[in-house]
């Protein structure tokens, strides 16, 4: 099990903080399309702030650790590690609290290749603990516009975890789901928790979309984000999300693991 000191190290190891696989000519462009009020960066976000693009550099250098420099256009982005195990703590300490209220709880995932795992063990002790984990509106579909044009994907759930799969679109062989920033998901999901008469989540833990169409919602939130999605940033500056975890979203799954374990030791829930 990593401490905090440990973890740093893991962290930057394996290009989880630190030097990040993200682009800073990547990030820029997000809080371009950001500071314009984009929906594809929003994600479910309404900002009640101005957050013009240079508004946003500084809320990512103190969020995440970018550079702040206005000169540093090209590059590699970098997460300050300590940032990230600080977002960690905070992330385990909403975990905790809902497990030691036994309360319903929501997982979902735009980067289902990546992240499911960890998601997955989170889900897993929390249902462990007593807490009923959702699975609303499976197999419903939802028409998402992509870079590929419109796509009409369908609401799943592998362990607990929500993500969408492109409908006549997978492969034999290939990972299952499709990636995607949309907040459409979580609506569908919360829509039909509400109209099914269930219990409606008391937390959402995921990424992109889940996250901010949830806290734009009211429905507590938190998450792990990449340099390049400010929406959570500022969903956490302004109060809409609980938890936004700094870290690359992008590296192999199974370099997940490590932070799974260390979120359940300090959530207390681990096996």
């Amino acid at each position: 099990m990593l401490s905090g000191g440990g973890l740093r190290g893991y962290l930057v190891a394996a290009g989880l903080a630190g030097v990040v696989g993200t682009s800073r000519e990547r990030s820029l462009r997000s809080y371009r399309l950001f500071a314009a009020r984009d929906p594809r960066v929003l994600i479910g976000i309404d900002p009640q702030g101005g957050w013009g693009e240079a508004e946003l550099v500084r809320l990512m250098a103190a969020k995440c650790g970018v550079s702040d420099d206005p000169r540093c256009v090209s590059g590699h982005d970098v997460i300050d590690p300590d940032l990230t195990v600080a977002g960690l703590d905070a992330f385990a300490e909403r975990v905790g609290a809902v497990a030691r209220r036994r309360a319903p709880v929501l997982f979902g995932t735009g980067h289902p290749h990546r992240l499911i795992g960890f998601y997955a063990g989170l889900a897993d002790a929390l249902s462990a603990a007593g807490c009923e984990v959702l699975t609303p509106a499976q197999g419903r579909c939802v028409d998402i516009t992509t870079r590929f044009g419109l796509r009409t994907c369908s609401l799943d759930y592998v362990r607990g975890v929500g993500f969408m799969r492109e409908v006549g679109r997978e492969r034999p062989g290939c990972a299952p789901g499709a990636h995607t920033h949309s907040p459409l998901p979580v609506r569908v999901a919360l829509d039909a928790a509400a109209g099914g008469g269930g219990p409606l989540p008391e937390l959402v833990v995921g990424d992109h979309g889940w996250v901010c169409g949830a806290g734009q919602l009211g429905v507590e939130a938190i998450g792990l984000a990449d340099t390049d999605d400010p929406a959570l940033f500022v969903g956490e500056a302004e109060g809409v999300v609980s938890v936004a975890v700094p870290v690359d979203d992008g590296v192999r799954s199974d370099y997940y693991t490590p932070l799974t374990r260390y979120v359940l030791n300090r959530a207390c829930l681990s096996q």
